[in-house]
């Protein structure tokens, strides 16, 4: 009998089980506290370090800058930024809302709803798409700002020169991640910059907080292209089988006999403008064969179980057998196989930009390693490649753990 059958008899949960075994697994536990961080990094990194005041007066002018830069194109060029911009100032009404939904409708549901924090991740995905385009159909976005660049510390300055009453709160850190500065080239760690600065006198530490965005959002972006494409094109050749399936075996292991990384390299080199966009579909694919051959097992095996054939001998249609019956029950290495795919994406981006194939307006870690290797100054090197390092680790830890998870064999 599979194992998410006898758990279901004993009126378990199959996922509940899985996070109870997870959860005795201290390492893996803590790679997922330490991704849990990473992700509060990415979304509130403005409040960390920003060069915009929260709050400014001057004179009698009261003024709260912050959240209307938080949405100004020159500020963020990069869609990635504007996503979490907008996920931070959205998220106490989402906690908000999460909590009403628990505490009404699924008030006798135990535990984390996983199914209700993505549910409110597509709607905030919605929310983006309305948000990001300049234009729909020819007809401007009026959510779309560009707005003149202020230099609020200049500002600031001109109004203590003049006499004026003057009063700011700005975040921990008063830095932006593109503003240069030449006085400021070169400098090692100090006080005023954590990590130092970059050539360009740029600060390193907010160019590493910011980064964290840009290796999630790759990481994500990249293995869910991939286990899209992999999860179709396996299932396609482990349920039909025949000749469908030696077509596409057949193709699966020309894909394997190429090495990934030079047909990325190969593709990047033809993108003459790369976006991080770009880059997250070059990596999706070209890496979905090892999801591909999981899920064709997986299926191959799953189909001859009873309750595939009672399904097919009732007459449901094959698409709802594939997709509401056996893709279920063949998602656990899959999910094993993305937490990997994670670390992996966040290690091809890296190196792409530490080539100089990645987006160059975007603060990746890749890019910062390379500058470190031009420039020769050890703080350049150390601190994306201590970063880079420990988020595919912990990355790896998560996806050790949930493999042993899902073994029953390994459960106690």
């Amino acid at each position: 009998m599979d194992g998410r059958q006898s758990t279901a008899s004993q009126g378990i949960s199959y996922w509940s089980l899985v996070w109870t075994q997870l959860r005795k697994d201290r390492i893996a536990v803590f790679g997922l506290w330490c991704i849990l961080g990473l992700a509060l990094l990415a979304i509130f990194a403005p409040l960390l370090s920003f060069n915009v005041p929260l709050y400014l007066r001057i004179g009698d002018h009261v003024e709260f800058p912050f959240g209307r830069e938080l949405f100004n194109r020159l500020f963020f060029e990069n869609s990635v930024d504007i996503f979490f911009n907008l996920l931070m100032a959205l998220s106490p009404g989402y906690v908000l809302l999460y909590v009403l939904i628990r505490r009404t409708l699924l008030r006798n549901a135990p535990g984390v709803r996983v199914d209700l924090i993505l549910i409110l991740l597509l709607a905030h995905l919605l929310v983006f798409a309305l948000v990001a385009p300049k234009s729909y159909f020819g007809v401007s976005n009026s959510f779309y700002r560009t707005s003149a660049v202020v230099d609020y510390a200049l500002r600031m300055d001109q109004a203590r020169a003049a006499g004026e009453k003057m009063a700011a709160v700005f975040p921990l850190r008063r830095h932006n991640y593109s503003q240069t500065d030449p006085v400021q080239s070169m400098k090692p760690p100090s006080r005023a910059h954590w990590f130092g600065t970059d050539k360009e006198g740029r600060d390193v530490f907010t160019r590493m907080l910011y980064g964290t965005r840009i290796s999630l959002t790759i990481g994500v972006v990249a293995v869910a292209i991939l286990v899209v494409i992999g999860v179709a094109v396996g299932a396609t050749a482990g349920y039909f089988g025949g000749w469908i399936d030696l077509c596409i075996s057949r193709f699966i292991e020309m894909m394997i006999c190429v090495p990934v990384f030079i047909l990325i390299l190969t593709l990047a080199a033809f993108v003459e403008q790369r976006s991080i966009f770009h880059v997250m579909a070059i990596i999706g694919v070209t890496s979905w064969t090892g999801v591909a051959r999981l899920v064709r097992a997986e299926f191959l095996r799953q189909k001859s179980l009873d309750y595939a054939q009672a399904a097919l001998a009732l007459g449901i249609p094959r698409w709802r057998i594939i997709f509401r019956h056996i893709l279920p029950n063949a998602m656990g290495p899959v999910l094993v196989s993305a937490t990997f795919g994670v670390a992996s994406a966040i290690l091809i981006e890296s190196g792409l930009s530490f080539l100089g194939l990645g987006d160059i307006s975007a603060p990746s870690w890749g890019q910062i390693l390379s500058a470190g290797n031009v420039e020769r100054k050890l703080w350049l090197i150390l601190c994306p490649g201590f970063a880079i390092f420990f988020v595919v680790s912990v990355f790896n830890l998560v996806g050790e753990g949930l493999r042993d998870a899902l073994d029953p064999k390994l459960r106690r």
